[in-house]
């Protein structure tokens, strides 16, 4: 039909798929069209149903009002409004400022915000740069995070055990040997998930080896899956936005020399010191749970699982509004000529598109 809206969903990293997927659902359910354009080296992970646009023209043929990206990128050469998610929550990571994950580079059009941890300061930003406009929306995200889901009784108590890429915080090496000792102990069951960008062969061959001889460990390697999150009473980690994601669950968080550890965590610094912070942690003390709940209150107020709705609304206002009021977004030469380079498309063909 011709009223049909047609949404671009760009995927740059793996973690994409689950952010954009709650999305994906309410597009469809409004009745409107929603495609994937996915980077070359980025896994193609679609399902059954799921649309992928290959090449540029196919893009330009489909003409989308909007296009989405849980990254720090996003083509401006393709057609519709640029739409930045986010791909987690303002969570500091050492040698990182909060500032990090307010860098403004000039590729988008909106920024949809969570709440109280992101919204005051990019309105700041709205209002300092002009070029923008600012909607808080709830991370889509989180509509699967929230959505009512059966409780999984387990028999046995499950540890989810996951980590960053980022190497100087990876608890994966250091962790390995304890990790296996309490696996071999069979008093919990495990899981091992990891950041999607965790790819050294060496750790991940580690973990996979640790399922492969202990029956009571399951190795889903880096990718994300909503069912261990359900799954699991406790999780085991170091420092990682999936942390918070985890505590929306109302599910305590055991970390392994966090950057930023505070009172909603139960943090260890050393490797004999994690078992018995899991014992506690399933406890669920309740000036734990209590601090579990403001901080996930502070990042994500919206838990009636209508992010991904607003989201399309807010796509709707900027269409009504146009640009009236904001300023051209930044040239950005540099980096525009840098996308195209990498994604192969001609250098200076709508360079200048605004």
């Amino acid at each position: 039909m011709a009223d049909r809206k047609r949404y671009l969903l760009y995927v740059s990293l793996p973690y994409a798929y689950s952010i954009m997927r709650p999305l994906q659902e309410e597009i469809r359910k409004r009745g409107d069209d929603a495609a994937w354009f996915i980077e070359d080296e980025c896994p193609d992970l679609l399902v059954e149903g799921e649309v992928r646009l290959r090449t540029f023209a196919e893009v330009a043929g489909y003409a989308p009002v909007a296009v989405f990206a849980p990254g720090n990128h996003i083509p401006d050469f393709f057609p519709g409004v640029k739409v930045s998610l986010s791909h987690g929550y303002a969570i500091n990571k050492r040698g990182q400022t909060r500032d990090d994950h307010f860098t403004v580079r000039g590729w988008f059009d909106i920024y949809c915000t969570q709440g109280e941890s992101t919204t005051p300061q990019f309105r700041e930003l709205e209002r300092k740069l002009r070029f923008f406009r600012v909607y808080e929306t709830g991370w889509t995200k989180a509509d699967t995070l929230f959505a009512p889901h059966p409780r999984i009784a387990n028999e046995r108590k499950t540890v989810l055990y996951s980590s960053t890429f980022t190497r100087s915080l990876t608890s994966t090496p250091i962790l390995a040997d304890e990790i296996e000792r309490m696996v071999a102990s069979g008093r919990y069951d495990w899981i091992f998930m990891f950041h999607p960008k965790l790819t050294d062969e060496s750790i991940l061959s580690r973990y996979r080896s640790i399922a492969e001889r202990y029956p009571n460990a399951l190795y889903l390697g880096n990718t994300f899956d909503g069912e261990a999150m359900h799954r699991a009473d406790v999780m085991l980690c170091d420092s990682s936005s999936i942390i918070t994601e985890f505590m929306f669950l109302d599910k305590p968080v055991v970390t392994f020399r966090n950057s930023q550890p505070d009172r909603h965590l139960i943090d260890v610094r050393r490797p004999e010191d994690v078992e018995p912070a899991l014992e506690r942690a399933l406890q669920r003390p309740e000036e734990l749970m209590k601090a579990v709940r403001a901080f996930t209150m502070f990042h994500e107020p919206h838990r009636d699982c209508r992010c991904s709705a607003r989201v399309l609304d807010a796509v709707d206002d900027f269409l009504l509004r146009g640009h009236k009021g904001l300023k051209r977004k930044p040239l950005n030469l540099v980096r525009r000529i840098k996308l195209r380079r990498k994604m192969g498309y001609p250098l200076f063909k709508d360079l200048f598109r605004r």
